[in-house]
C-alpha cells in the first residue's frame, strides 16, 4: 500500500478522495441527543474503569517483580508457544481476508495483529536472554515482527481518521470550559 497521492487518502481499501470523504461525512445522519448522551455515559464509565484498572495494576506488578522466582520449569511449553502463533495466524489471516474483503473489522483484526506481535517480540527476547538464541529473536523483533506491528497501528490509525464519529452540534460545557470535541 504505497504512497497516497496528493488530494487522496490511502484507507486500506483503495484510495479516496477529499470529495469523496466529504461526501461521505455528509451521508451521515445526525444522531439524536439521547444518543449523544448514552455515548456519552458509556465513554465515562469505559474510561473511570480502565483508569481504576491501570491504577490498580501498580501494586500489582510492583508485588510480582518483588515475588516471583526468577527461573520456573514450565510444562506444556511447546503447547503455549504453539497455541501462541496459531493465535497470532489466526489474527493475521482474518486481517488479511478483511482486508481483501474492504470489511470495517479489519481495523479490530489489525490491531489485535499489532499486539500479538509486539507480545511476540517481548516474549521471544526475553525468554532468549542468557542463551545464545537471543540474537536471532531479537534480530526477528527487530526487523520483522515490531515494524510489522508498527505498520498495522499506523494503518489502524489512518483508518480510523477516515471514519466519521458522533459530534455535538454546539460546543458543549465542561466544568470552567467549552469544548467542541467528538462524544466517543
Amino acid at each position: 500500500m504505497g504512497l497516497a497521492r496528493p488530494g487522496t487518502y490511502e484507507n486500506g481499501a483503495g484510495d479516496v478522495s477529499d470529495t469523496q470523504v466529504e461526501e461521505l461525512r455528509g451521508a451521515a445522519p445526525t444522531p439524536s441527543p439521547e444518543l449523544l448522551e448514552r455515548i456519552r455515559r458509556h465513554r465515562k464509565h469505559t474510561l473511570e474503569v480502565l483508569t481504576v484498572s491501570a491504577v490498580a495494576l501498580i501494586p500489582w506488578t510492583v508485588l510480582l517483580a518483588l515475588s516471583l522466582p526468577s527461573g520456573y520449569k514450565v510444562h506444556h511449553w511447546r503447547v503455549a508457544w504453539v497455541g501462541f502463533d496459531v493465535l497470532l495466524l489466526t489474527a493475521m489471516a482474518a486481517t488479511a481476508i478483511f482486508g481483501w474483503l474492504r470489511h470495517r473489522a479489519v481495523i479490530v483484526s489489525g490491531l489485535a495483529t499489532a499486539v500479538l506481535l509486539i507480545g511476540d517480540a517481548w516474549f521471544d527476547v526475553s525468554l532468549a536472554f542468557g542463551t545464545p538464541e537471543v540474537w536471532l529473536s531479537a534480530a526477528l523483533a527487530l526487523f520483522i515482527e515490531l515494524p510489522l506491528a508498527g505498520y498495522l497501528i499506523h494503518r489502524v490509525m489512518r483508518m480510523i481518521s477516515l471514519a466519521q464519529w458522533p459530534t455535538t452540534a454546539a460546543a458543549r460545557t465542561d466544568g470552567d470550559r467549552t469544548t467542541d470535541r467528538s462524544v466517543c
